[in-house]
């Protein structure tokens, strides 16, 4: 930095590190943060849901990726559980329920019915529980009780 000493004092002061171009810019944690467990995502979680090519009648399309924590390589082969309320059952019924593997890219892809809104929201739930990470519980709600898709993003943290 031209024209001014940089301390140990100066940089924490700043919040911030030097760049390669020697300016001074925010601080950047090292790697991918771990998803954290959302309120409410274990509401009528069943263990053990088995993995299934869909749930129910379908017309509903539940996304997203799994991936590691630090780096953030994608994680294929982990078991997604799904499940919510939708048009052919409320989401403690079993028949609510499925679980799906992510692919070599560490992507899922479940469909479902259409879920409708509990509670006043329509939501999902989604959970990684095999055991080789630390086991997250998602909730996410839709924007509107009409969209046809809704995706959850997972970083897994190793146990």
């Amino acid at each position: 930095m031209s024209g001014s000493k940089l301390t140990r004092r100066s940089l924490i002061a700043s919040g911030g590190a030097v760049l390669a171009s020697g300016v001074m810019g925010p601080a950047r944690a090292n790697g991918l943060a771990p998803t954290p467990s959302m309120r409410g995502g274990s509401n009528n979680y069943r263990a053990g849901a088995p993995i299934v090519e869909r749930i129910g009648g379908g017309g509903f399309w539940m996304t997203g990726t799994v991936r590691r924590a630090g780096d953030g390589a994608p994680l294929p082969g982990q078991r997604i559980q799904i499940w919510a309320h939708t048009t052919e059952g409320h989401e403690r019924d079993p028949q609510s329920h499925g679980a799906t593997l992510t692919d070599a890219n560490g992507e899922f892809r479940l469909e479902m019915p259409q879920i409708v809104p509990a509670f006043g929201q329509p939501h999902g739930h989604l959970a990684y529980d095999s055991g080789d990470f630390q086991t997250v519980f998602l909730r996410p709600v839709m924007s509107s009780a009409r969209d046809k898709t809704l995706a959850a993003h997972f970083v897994l943290q190793p146990v």
